[in-house]
């Protein structure tokens, strides 16, 4: 127990840091030797000198140590190692605490050529043995002895050297140069042993039944007065020999190869025995593992279902897609005799990493309704997969920062030790978007992007979240409607579905800009909107005449302003008295307005006639037409009684080619013969009318317009506009606020300057109290305004002719 646990594995020592102890730690390991020195581990002093640090099962730290490590100490068959291991929370190492371990294995006995395949070593070591005479032991050894017998006998006394064998050439280093050069050389009183990392230079690839090998031929040779001992320190590791096949690993060994059984023969298979992270397992525990073990003449093989107990998997990213690997820690001991080596064993390791599999996660929603609260979970993730950060409408937030924007996290972890993260979130954070679906019914959409990070690899990848849970909680907008004398009114209480809906009438879009082009009226404060059309207006529908009124309609539609789709219909229908289309005025001229009926799709409101066809109307709209006309005029009847003089008339409404009217409308006019009002007088002196003095503020216009009728104001890019000598300019004061019909415009003095200031001089006056200046060779002349569509009060409008003129001074034009 404790933050480390030492573990004896034959010729190796494991050390196993608790994950939990160093966890989200800095490590730094070092190696302490027999004088109590402390030495740093690296990866190259790691491979060179005898020691793995990987990780296992996840999280899991693991330090082995080979028995003849450069650091052990060695004594009769038992070794020990001793580490030190430093842990801080900053990677500067700053504050660190210092864990020591030391323990000690025994391990016997050796065989004379023991090898071992390490992750990033391989590792020779054999009996140290004096031949007995030096003829004898050239004789008995193969070609490589032979060829580096020369080099043996050129070498200084009591130094080791060592001899590669390489196809084209040889190559031979002093212990100090084959040190520098990454390879760990010892000796025991009975072992020579040689290290070799699997980035040396003098490794060579060999081939063996279409399996991969790394291997280094050598001789290691001590020289000694009258004494040259030589060894034979060839080493090979598979590189490869593993496959895949119906969820699958195979792994295949070939035996006795060629660079580790050169020179021998008679070869007798001893044991051949497998295990998973160093432990060997029985043949019973691998059949109930589902392993299978085979050994034939020339390789063994070992097969492993895909995830099956002993491994485990791990996360892993591809192309930023989430995924697994599964990994199992195999290793084989092959022992066999021959007549050079006599017994030889050969321990291989062999991390087995199967390929990228795509794993899809599963969101699951799971939303309380009632709690009106979003509860997604994402999952499962394996043990080593960390939730580091969201991003929520654009924005990335660390998890903890996540609860400010409403969003709360929460890891899940299962008895089997996957995890999944559950994402709670409010219907009504701002990051929920709400849509209208139907009747009463609204989606609320959560789009949340996790960013995962994988431990160790710090390999990272993203899942979105979109998940949508129908809420009946949809408020539709409502609208009531009223008419008063002149107008029709729609006023619509807002729900909390229509935020980006427009209102359509038919299929023009009502705005501020287009209502006010159309003397309508549009407001709209957040909550309510409200729509104010005149009766006689282009978007108003007429459904029928009757001596009671007019039926008049207003249909309104909010349309989503994405798709247009139609969202909600409002109407309001009034019914007019006929006398809002009817003027029959005192001295006999009749004005009278018709309209368009929505029975009569294909009605022109310019073709409209009276009795008389050639009285046609003066003022035409897309569904209203104006007459103007005197009653002695246009087929106008007259009838008398005893008080009253009646005159009527038709509009009506011919198709081309027919004479029978498909459209007729009678309006009548009385005047009274003779008319008597009693009037009560009395005499009474009272005193004058007096006007009291106001104050508020009013909105006026002035406009310039193009013709007499003024219909066609010049608009502001046609300005500056351009007129020659004595030619009419048509101008109009009105009075826009406030829209009180009591009040009247009157003109008091009017000026014009030869710039843009009212004050600047030369002035020419226009208007002087009121009335036109009578020192002015072409008078202002003052038009009349009659009620019509845009004039609903003539009384706050003014307008008059100016016939255009130049300032001069002497016979010079004056200019600004």
């Amino acid at each position: 127990t404790g933050p480390m646990i030492s573990e004896c594995l034959g010729n190796l020592l494991r050390i196993t840091l608790s994950a939990e102890y160093f966890e989200d730690k800095y490590l730094s390991f070092s190696v302490i030797d027999q004088s109590g020195i402390a030495w740093e581990l690296d990866e190259a002093m790691a491979s060179q000198c005898g020691y793995t640090v990987t990780y296992s099962n996840w999280q899991n730290i693991e330090f082995r140590a080979s028995a003849l490590s450069c650091h052990s100490r060695l004594e009769k068959d038992v070794f020990t190692v001793t580490i030190q291991l430093k842990a801080s929370h900053t990677p500067d190492m700053k504050n660190t605490a210092t864990h020591l371990k030391s323990a000690s294995c025994r391990y016997g006995p050796w065989s004379p050529r023991e090898l071992v395949c390490e992750s990033n070593y391989m590792e020779v070591s054999v009996r140290r043995e004096v031949p007995q005479t030096i003829k004898d032991f050239i004789q008995n050894e193969p070609e490589d002895w032979t060829l580096a017998f020369p080099e043996a006998k050129a070498g200084e006394a009591s130094v080791w050297q060592i001899v590669f064998h390489q196809p084209e050439e040889k190559k031979a280093l002093l212990v100090s140069d084959a040190w520098s050069a990454g390879y760990g050389l010892n000796t025991t009183d009975t072992r020579v042993l040689l290290r070799i990392p699997y980035t040396a230079a003098q490794i060579q690839l060999v081939e063996a039944q279409g399996i991969t090998f790394s291997a280094v031929r050598s001789s290691t040779f001590y020289k000694q007065r009258w004494m040259i001992l030589m060894v034979d320190t060839a080493v090979a590791c598979p590189v490869d020999g593993v496959g895949y096949t119906n969820k699958t690993i195979i792994w295949t060994v070939p035996k006795y190869i060629q660079p580790l059984s050169a020179g021998a023969t008679g070869f007798k298979d001893v044991l051949v025995e497998a295990g998973v992270d160093l432990h060997k397992l029985s043949a019973k525990e691998m059949a109930s593992r589902k392993y299978v073990l085979s050994n034939d003449l020339n390789a063994i093989t070992m097969k492993i279902p895909i995830g099956a107990e002993g491994g485990y998997y791990k996360t892993s990213v591809s192309s930023g897609q989430h995924g697994r690997k599964y990994t199992i820690n195999l290793f084989l001991e092959h022992q066999w005799e021959d007549n050079k080596w006599g017994l030889t064993k050969h321990t291989i390791i062999k991390e087995i990493e199967t390929p990228f599999e795509q794993v899809e996660l599963a969101i699951t929603n799971n939303s309380n309704l009632s709690a009106r609260l979003m509860n997604v979970t994402v999952g499962r993730f394996l043990p080593d997969v960390e939730l580091v950060n969201l991003t929520i409408d654009g924005a990335t937030v660390a998890v903890p920062e996540a609860v400010q924007h409403g969003y709360l996290t929460q890891e899940i972890r299962y008895a089997n030790g996957s995890k999944a993260y559950v994402i709670k979130v409010p219907f009504d954070a701002p990051s929920i978007k709400k849509e209208y679906m139907r009747a009463d019914m609204r989606a609320h959409t959560l789009n949340v992007t996790l960013a995962f990070i994988t431990h160790p690899t710090s390999e990272t990848f993203t899942v979105p979240v979109i998940t949508v849970s129908a809420v009946k909680d949809a408020v539709l907008p409502s609208a009531r409607g009223f008419c008063d004398g002149r107008n029709l009114r729609l006023v619509i209480t807002r729900g909390n579905v229509d935020q980006n809906w427009l209102p359509f009438i038919s299929d023009w879009h009502l705005t501020p800009e287009a209502a006010q082009k159309y003397n309508y009226s549009l407001r709209d404060n957040g909550t309510h909107l409200a729509i104010s059309v005149p009766f006689l207006s282009s978007h108003v529908n007429y459904e029928d005449f009757h001596t009671s009124g007019i039926k008049a309609s207003l249909h309104l539609t909010l349309k989503d302003g994405i798709t247009l789709a139609n969202r909600r219909d409002f109407s309001i229908s009034c019914r007019f008295s006929p006398s809002e289309l009817i003027q029959c005025l005192p001295n006999g001229t009749v004005v009278i307005t018709t309209v368009k009926l929505v029975g009569i799709a294909d009605l022109d409101t310019s073709l409209l006639v009276l009795r008389d066809r050639q009285c046609k109307p003066s003022l035409v709209t897309e569904k209203t037409a104006t007459f103007k006309f005197n009653v002695n005029t246009c087929g106008t009847s007259r009838k008398f009684n005893s008080t009253t003089m009646i005159y009527e008339n038709d509009v009506l409404y011919f198709r081309p080619g027919n004479d029978t009217p498909v459209y007729q409308l009678k309006f009548v006019c009385s005047y009274a013969i003779k008319q008597t009002v009693d009037v009560r007088y009395e005499s009474k002196k009272n005193p004058p009318p007096s006007i009291k003095p106001g104050f508020g503020s009013l909105a006026l216009s002035l406009k310039l317009f193009k013709e007499k009728s003024y219909s066609d104001p010049y608009q502001e890019s046609e300005y500056p506009v351009v007129k020659y000598l004595r030619e009419s300019l048509y101008f109009e004061v009105e009075l826009l606020q406030p829209e009180d019909a009591r009040l009247e415009l009157n003109l008091d003095d009017c000026w014009a300057t030869n710039s843009r200031s009212q004050d600047s001089l030369p002035q020419w006056p226009i208007l002087t109290n009121g009335c036109e200046n009578s020192e002015d060779s072409y008078r202002t002349v003052f038009h009349e305004v009659n009620y019509s569509i845009r004039v609903k009060f003539p009384q706050h409008l003014k307008r008059f002719e100016v016939r255009m003129f130049t300032f001069v001074q002497g016979t010079t034009l004056l200019q600004e």
